[in-house]
Protein backbone atom coordinates (compact mmCIF):
# COMPACT_ATOMS: atom_id res chain seq x y z
CA UNK A 1 0.00 0.00 0.00
CA UNK A 2 0.84 3.57 -0.35
CA UNK A 3 2.09 5.33 2.68
CA UNK A 4 3.37 9.00 3.98
CA UNK A 5 6.47 8.77 6.02
CA UNK A 6 9.55 10.16 7.95
CA UNK A 7 12.80 8.51 8.31
CA UNK A 8 14.43 12.07 9.97
CA UNK A 9 12.44 15.12 12.25
CA UNK A 10 12.67 18.21 10.27
CA UNK A 11 10.49 20.27 7.89
CA UNK A 12 7.85 19.38 5.29
CA UNK A 13 10.54 17.87 2.54
CA UNK A 14 11.37 14.90 4.97
CA UNK A 15 7.66 13.26 4.04
CA UNK A 16 8.00 10.62 1.47
CA UNK A 17 5.28 8.63 0.03
CA UNK A 18 6.35 5.00 -0.18
CA UNK A 19 5.16 1.25 -0.45
CA UNK A 20 4.77 -0.09 3.19
CA UNK A 21 2.96 -3.31 3.97
CA UNK A 22 -0.65 -2.92 5.02
CA UNK A 23 -1.58 -3.06 8.93
CA UNK A 24 -3.83 -5.43 10.46
CA UNK A 25 -6.89 -4.92 13.13
CA UNK A 26 -5.41 -6.34 16.22
CA UNK A 27 -7.73 -7.28 19.14
CA UNK A 28 -9.96 -4.30 19.95
CA UNK A 29 -9.35 -2.41 16.36
CA UNK A 30 -10.58 -1.81 12.90
CA UNK A 31 -9.26 -1.32 10.00
CA UNK A 32 -10.13 0.89 7.02
CA UNK A 33 -9.55 1.65 3.70
CA UNK A 34 -8.62 5.06 3.86
CA UNK A 35 -10.73 7.55 1.77
CA UNK A 36 -9.50 10.82 3.47
CA UNK A 37 -7.31 11.90 6.31
CA UNK A 38 -7.69 14.91 8.54
CA UNK A 39 -4.58 17.59 8.73
CA UNK A 40 -3.78 18.87 12.12
CA UNK A 41 -0.94 20.69 13.87
CA UNK A 42 0.22 17.83 15.60
CA UNK A 43 0.70 15.96 12.38
CA UNK A 44 3.70 17.92 11.72
CA UNK A 45 4.80 18.95 15.54
CA UNK A 46 5.34 15.37 15.53
CA UNK A 47 7.12 15.40 12.30
CA UNK A 48 9.31 18.13 13.84
CA UNK A 49 10.23 16.51 17.11
CA UNK A 50 8.52 18.79 19.11
CA UNK A 51 6.43 15.53 20.57
CA UNK A 52 9.51 12.93 21.44
CA UNK A 53 8.88 13.20 24.85
CA UNK A 54 5.08 12.33 24.47
CA UNK A 55 5.50 10.08 21.88
CA UNK A 56 8.85 8.40 21.43
CA UNK A 57 8.07 6.46 18.07
CA UNK A 58 11.29 5.39 16.49
CA UNK A 59 11.92 6.08 13.07
CA UNK A 60 10.86 5.69 10.34
CA UNK A 61 7.27 6.87 11.22
CA UNK A 62 4.25 7.16 9.71
CA UNK A 63 2.18 10.42 9.72
CA UNK A 64 -1.92 11.01 10.98
CA UNK A 65 -4.28 10.48 13.71
CA UNK A 66 -7.55 10.82 12.03
CA UNK A 67 -9.58 9.39 9.01
CA UNK A 68 -12.25 8.45 7.62
CA UNK A 69 -13.35 5.21 5.50
CA UNK A 70 -14.55 2.09 4.95
CA UNK A 71 -14.30 -0.80 7.69
CA UNK A 72 -12.45 -3.77 6.31
CA UNK A 73 -11.13 -5.89 8.84
CA UNK A 74 -12.63 -6.50 12.43
CA UNK A 75 -10.42 -7.34 15.40
CA UNK A 76 -10.99 -9.56 17.89
CA UNK A 77 -13.65 -8.41 20.58
CA UNK A 78 -15.01 -5.38 18.29
CA UNK A 79 -18.78 -5.57 18.44
CA UNK A 80 -21.18 -3.10 16.21
CA UNK A 81 -19.25 -2.45 13.16
CA UNK A 82 -18.72 -4.81 10.07
CA UNK A 83 -16.39 -4.72 7.07
CA UNK A 84 -18.29 -2.46 4.97
CA UNK A 85 -19.69 0.12 7.52
CA UNK A 86 -18.67 3.91 6.68
CA UNK A 87 -16.64 5.36 10.18
CA UNK A 88 -14.72 8.15 11.06
CA UNK A 89 -11.98 8.04 13.62
CA UNK A 90 -8.56 8.64 15.37
CA UNK A 91 -5.73 5.91 14.94
CA UNK A 92 -2.14 5.37 13.65
CA UNK A 93 -0.44 6.42 10.35
CA UNK A 94 -3.45 7.29 8.51
CA UNK A 95 -2.14 9.33 5.61
CA UNK A 96 -2.27 5.51 4.25
CA UNK A 97 -4.37 3.84 2.32
CA UNK A 98 -5.23 1.89 4.99
CA UNK A 99 -4.91 2.46 8.53
CA UNK A 100 -6.06 0.64 12.02
CA UNK A 101 -8.56 2.83 14.25
CA UNK A 102 -8.82 2.66 18.04
CA UNK A 103 -11.91 5.20 18.34
CA UNK A 104 -14.39 5.47 15.90
CA UNK A 105 -17.95 6.15 14.76
CA UNK A 106 -20.36 5.38 12.05
CA UNK A 107 -20.67 8.79 9.96
CA UNK A 108 -23.61 10.85 10.00
CA UNK A 109 -25.35 10.39 7.34
CA UNK A 110 -24.79 13.12 4.26
CA UNK A 111 -21.65 13.65 5.45
CA UNK A 112 -18.82 12.83 2.81
CA UNK A 113 -15.06 11.40 3.86
CA UNK A 114 -13.87 14.92 3.05
CA UNK A 115 -15.84 16.55 5.69
CA UNK A 116 -15.82 13.87 7.87
CA UNK A 117 -11.68 12.94 8.57
CA UNK A 118 -11.46 16.53 9.90
CA UNK A 119 -13.68 15.90 12.94
CA UNK A 120 -12.19 13.79 15.38
CA UNK A 121 -9.29 15.51 16.80
CA UNK A 122 -10.57 18.95 16.62
CA UNK A 123 -13.87 17.69 18.47
CA UNK A 124 -11.92 16.28 20.98
CA UNK A 125 -9.86 19.29 21.53
CA UNK A 126 -12.88 22.04 21.24
CA UNK A 127 -14.69 20.18 24.02
CA UNK A 128 -11.54 19.45 26.06
CA UNK A 129 -10.54 23.14 26.42
CA UNK A 130 -14.45 24.74 26.62
CA UNK A 131 -14.63 22.12 30.41
CA UNK A 132 -11.27 22.97 31.04
CA UNK A 133 -11.93 26.27 30.60
CA UNK A 134 -14.74 26.48 32.91
CA UNK A 135 -16.58 29.12 30.95
CA UNK A 136 -20.34 29.26 31.60
CA UNK A 137 -23.32 30.46 30.37
CA UNK A 138 -23.68 34.37 30.47
CA UNK A 139 -19.90 34.69 30.26
CA UNK A 140 -17.44 35.70 27.75
CA UNK A 141 -14.59 34.01 26.20
CA UNK A 142 -12.01 35.24 24.02
CA UNK A 143 -10.12 33.18 21.16
CA UNK A 144 -7.04 33.52 19.89
CA UNK A 145 -6.62 31.93 16.35
CA UNK A 146 -10.50 31.08 16.20
CA UNK A 147 -10.43 30.05 12.45
CA UNK A 148 -9.28 27.21 12.00
CA UNK A 149 -10.36 23.44 13.03
CA UNK A 150 -10.43 23.98 16.93
CA UNK A 151 -11.60 27.96 16.57
CA UNK A 152 -14.88 26.79 14.38
CA UNK A 153 -15.82 23.94 16.38
CA UNK A 154 -15.63 26.15 20.10
CA UNK A 155 -17.68 28.97 18.07
CA UNK A 156 -20.19 27.09 17.62
CA UNK A 157 -20.32 24.95 21.04
CA UNK A 158 -20.13 28.41 22.33
CA UNK A 159 -22.98 29.66 20.79
CA UNK A 160 -25.37 26.49 21.56
CA UNK A 161 -24.07 26.62 25.52
CA UNK A 162 -25.37 30.56 25.74
CA UNK A 163 -21.35 31.44 25.90
CA UNK A 164 -20.67 34.93 24.46
CA UNK A 165 -17.05 34.84 22.39
CA UNK A 166 -14.72 36.87 21.04
CA UNK A 167 -12.74 35.70 17.98
CA UNK A 168 -9.31 37.08 16.58
CA UNK A 169 -8.06 35.77 13.16
CA UNK A 170 -6.50 37.35 9.84
CA UNK A 171 -8.81 40.39 8.18
CA UNK A 172 -9.94 37.60 5.33
CA UNK A 173 -11.56 35.24 8.02
CA UNK A 174 -13.38 38.55 9.76
CA UNK A 175 -17.07 37.52 8.16
CA UNK A 176 -16.26 33.75 8.86
CA UNK A 177 -16.42 34.75 12.78
CA UNK A 178 -19.04 36.82 12.56
CA UNK A 179 -21.15 34.05 10.82
CA UNK A 180 -20.67 31.48 13.60
CA UNK A 181 -21.79 34.00 15.98
CA UNK A 182 -18.63 35.73 17.78
CA UNK A 183 -17.54 39.33 17.97
CA UNK A 184 -14.39 39.35 15.49
CA UNK A 185 -11.09 41.59 15.48
CA UNK A 186 -7.92 41.46 13.76
CA UNK A 187 -4.58 40.48 15.35
CA UNK A 188 -2.60 43.28 14.33
CA UNK A 189 -1.42 46.25 16.27
CA UNK A 190 -3.46 47.48 18.42
CA UNK A 191 -5.72 44.21 18.88
CA UNK A 192 -6.17 43.37 22.54
CA UNK A 193 -7.12 47.47 23.00
CA UNK A 194 -9.91 46.50 20.24
CA UNK A 195 -10.63 43.29 22.35
CA UNK A 196 -11.04 45.59 25.30
CA UNK A 197 -14.17 47.66 23.86
CA UNK A 198 -16.34 44.53 23.69
CA UNK A 199 -16.20 44.52 27.03
CA UNK A 200 -14.53 42.26 30.46
CA UNK A 201 -12.91 38.66 28.89
CA UNK A 202 -13.10 35.75 31.60
CA UNK A 203 -11.09 33.13 29.93
CA UNK A 204 -8.98 33.20 27.10
CA UNK A 205 -8.11 30.52 25.12
CA UNK A 206 -4.89 30.35 22.79
CA UNK A 207 -5.44 28.21 19.73
CA UNK A 208 -2.22 29.13 17.56
CA UNK A 209 0.48 29.48 19.71
CA UNK A 210 1.45 33.54 18.14
CA UNK A 211 2.99 34.28 21.18
CA UNK A 212 -0.01 35.82 22.89
CA UNK A 213 -0.53 34.56 26.57
CA UNK A 214 1.01 37.14 28.10
CA UNK A 215 -1.52 39.46 26.59
CA UNK A 216 -4.63 36.95 27.20
CA UNK A 217 -3.66 37.06 30.72
CA UNK A 218 -4.20 40.82 30.88
CA UNK A 219 -7.38 40.83 29.69
CA UNK A 220 -8.91 37.85 31.40
CA UNK A 221 -6.90 39.35 35.16
CA UNK A 222 -6.03 36.08 35.88
CA UNK A 223 -3.09 34.05 33.67
CA UNK A 224 -5.24 30.91 35.24
CA UNK A 225 -7.67 32.22 33.32
CA UNK A 226 -6.07 31.36 30.25
CA UNK A 227 -5.58 27.51 28.66
CA UNK A 228 -2.97 26.95 25.21
CA UNK A 229 -3.04 24.41 23.44
CA UNK A 230 -0.73 25.48 20.53
CA UNK A 231 2.43 27.33 23.56
CA UNK A 232 3.97 24.83 25.39
CA UNK A 233 5.86 27.74 27.62
CA UNK A 234 2.21 28.79 28.58
CA UNK A 235 3.03 27.69 32.20
CA UNK A 236 5.56 29.65 32.46
CA UNK A 237 3.41 32.33 32.80
CA UNK A 238 1.20 31.56 35.09
CA UNK A 239 -1.63 29.66 31.88
CA UNK A 240 -2.25 26.18 31.69
CA UNK A 241 -1.25 24.35 28.70
CA UNK A 242 -4.13 21.19 27.71
CA UNK A 243 -2.05 18.59 25.98
CA UNK A 244 -3.14 15.15 27.08
CA UNK A 245 -6.71 14.00 25.10
CA UNK A 246 -9.45 13.20 26.68
CA UNK A 247 -12.14 10.85 25.44
CA UNK A 248 -12.33 10.26 21.82
CA UNK A 249 -15.06 7.83 21.88
CA UNK A 250 -17.07 10.81 23.76
CA UNK A 251 -16.21 13.43 21.20
CA UNK A 252 -17.46 11.38 18.28
CA UNK A 253 -20.93 10.50 19.70
CA UNK A 254 -20.95 14.18 20.15
CA UNK A 255 -19.82 15.25 16.98
CA UNK A 256 -22.77 12.83 15.06
CA UNK A 257 -25.13 13.99 17.95
CA UNK A 258 -24.56 17.78 16.98
CA UNK A 259 -24.18 17.05 12.96
CA UNK A 260 -27.34 15.21 12.93
CA UNK A 261 -29.17 17.91 14.60
CA UNK A 262 -27.76 20.45 12.02
CA UNK A 263 -25.81 22.48 14.87
CA UNK A 264 -22.46 21.49 13.49
CA UNK A 265 -20.41 22.41 10.15
CA UNK A 266 -16.62 23.01 9.57
CA UNK A 267 -15.44 23.61 6.47
CA UNK A 268 -13.02 21.83 4.28
CA UNK A 269 -11.01 24.65 3.26
CA UNK A 270 -8.97 22.23 0.67
CA UNK A 271 -7.73 19.13 -0.17
CA UNK A 272 -4.33 17.09 -0.88
CA UNK A 273 -3.49 14.13 -2.92
CA UNK A 274 -1.37 11.63 -0.55
CA UNK A 275 1.93 13.11 -2.64
CA UNK A 276 0.88 16.38 -1.45
CA UNK A 277 1.15 16.10 2.17
CA UNK A 278 4.22 18.35 2.44
CA UNK A 279 2.17 20.89 0.83
CA UNK A 280 -0.69 20.10 3.05
CA UNK A 281 1.52 20.59 5.92
CA UNK A 282 3.51 23.72 4.96
CA UNK A 283 0.22 25.43 4.47
CA UNK A 284 -0.88 24.13 7.90
CA UNK A 285 2.14 25.23 9.96
CA UNK A 286 1.72 28.69 7.65
CA UNK A 287 -1.97 29.44 9.68
CA UNK A 288 -5.00 31.51 8.45
CA UNK A 289 -7.00 28.34 7.54
CA UNK A 290 -10.32 29.00 7.32
CA UNK A 291 -12.03 25.42 8.62
CA UNK A 292 -9.84 22.17 8.08
CA UNK A 293 -6.98 20.51 5.54
CA UNK A 294 -7.59 16.96 4.80
CA UNK A 295 -5.90 14.74 2.39
CA UNK A 296 -8.15 12.48 -0.07
CA UNK A 297 -7.20 9.16 -0.76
Amino acid sequence: MKKVSFAEFGGPDVLRLIDAEEPHAGPGRIRIAVRAAGVNPVDWRIREGQMRPALPAGLPAGVGLDAAGVVDEVGEGVEGVRTGDRVFGEGTDTYAEFAVLHAWARMPSGLSFEEAAGYPSVMETALRVLRESGIRPGQTLLVSGAAGGVGSAVLQLARERGITVIGTAGAANQEYLRGMGAHATTYDEGWAERIREFGGVDAALDLAGAGVVRELAELTGDPAKVISIADPTAPGLGARFSGVAGSMPDALAETVRLIGEGRLHIPVEKSYTLAEAPSAHTDSQAGHTRGRRVIVV
